[in-house]
């Protein structure tokens, strides 16, 4: 059995402390990191950028006077929650690429872009949409998105590495339901649904470490950390609070993790197949992440213990368990 996970799927509501974790982990040396967390040297895979880019694309063809496609509006949730979907088959996809070292050469990135969103659309039970633009609107769209969309192409080509052994992938994100929802959670909400979604191959060889916050703390961090003037940014990006009461009032986790076939994982069926992931939790309820957002020059060394207690020893339970079933 290898010393470090394959895959992390790291999981909780937004701003609970998950991209903080992965800037933390992307600071401790790298022999450290095997040794005291059983990860690796980190590649990294995050739908967020997926949805920051759906609501430019919106942005602008509000702009010229059209339709949005996939939000009510620039504050609201989205359209069609079916949508859920189309963003775990855009991160299948970025998986896949990252496997085979796909390097697509494109003219433009923006095209490649728009058609991804709708060809993962697709793999979700929805129709095209942005195929359905006229020449003239599509090329308009695109040359707006084209600065940023080419920047996450060229960051995707340059993470992959010479060599997988000895790596962790970490896979972020964040799913939910309407605060006061009943379990379990309907489709196309919650966990449940998206990692049924998942590639088989990322359920048979991950690992969720969930970072553990109430609702409230999602939300009172989410106002803490938002910077209106950097709406990309993995760190400082804000939830609309309609997003955040409607799509992340609350989440199946819990229901999950108490309702699973085996003690300490999280059971998920995807294409007929069943898997059962074992689930570690970092308690952030109370915050221990928050100074993560600081130049590592500033970090408390007391807070640092904290924070890598915690996530020590929810990494080594996950790895017992891994061992336990390898026997």
């Amino acid at each position: 059995m290898s010393d470090t996970f394959d895959i992390v799927l790291l999981l909780a509501l937004p701003a609970s402390g998950k991209s903080e974790v992965r800037r933390f982990l992307a600071n401790v040396e790298p022999e450290r990191l095997k040794t005291d967390f059983h990860i690796g040297a980190n590649l990294q895979l995050d739908d967020f950028p997926y949805v920051h880019m759906m609501r430019r694309a919106d942005d602008e063809l509000a702009k010229l006077g059209k339709a949005r496609l996939f939000f009510k509006s620039g504050d609201r949730p989205f359209q069609d929650t079916k949508d859920w979907g189309t963003l775990i088959h855009l991160l299948n996809e970025d998986y896949r690429d990252l496997m085979g070292k796909n390097v697509v050469k494109t003219d433009s990135a923006a095209d490649l872009l728009m058609r991804r969103i709708d060809k993962a659309g697709e793999k979700a039970k929805i129709p095209p949409r942005l195929a359905n633009l006229d020449k003239d609107t599509w090329a308009k769209v695109a040359k707006e998105l084209e600065k940023e969309a080419r920047a996450m192409l060229d960051e995707k080509h340059a993470a992959y590495p010479a060599s997988f052994e000895g790596k962790t992938i970490v896979i972020e994100a964040a799913r939910g339901g309407p605060a006061g929802s009943a379990y379990p959670l309907p489709a196309p909400l919650g966990y449940q649904y998206s990692l049924g979604e998942m590639d088989p191959e990322i359920l048979k060889r991950a690992v969720i470490l969930y970072v553990w916050v109430t609702p409230e703390e999602s939300r009172r961090k989410n106002t803490a950390r938002t910077n209106p003037n950097d709406p990309g940014s993995i760190l400082h990006h804000g939830v609309p609070m309609e997003v955040m009461m409607n799509d992340y009032g609350c989440d199946d986790m819990d229901y999950l993790e108490k309702n699973s076939e085996v003690p300490g994982t999280i059971t998920v069926t995807a294409q007929g197949n069943k898997f059962h992931i074992p689930i570690g939790r970092f308690d952030n309820r109370v915050d221990k992440t928050s100074f993560l957002r600081v130049e590592k020059k500033d970090w408390d060394p007391k807070m640092v213990a904290d924070v890598t207690n915690g996530i020590k020893g929810a990494t080594d339970k996950l790895y017992s368990m891994l061992t336990a079933a390898k026997k």
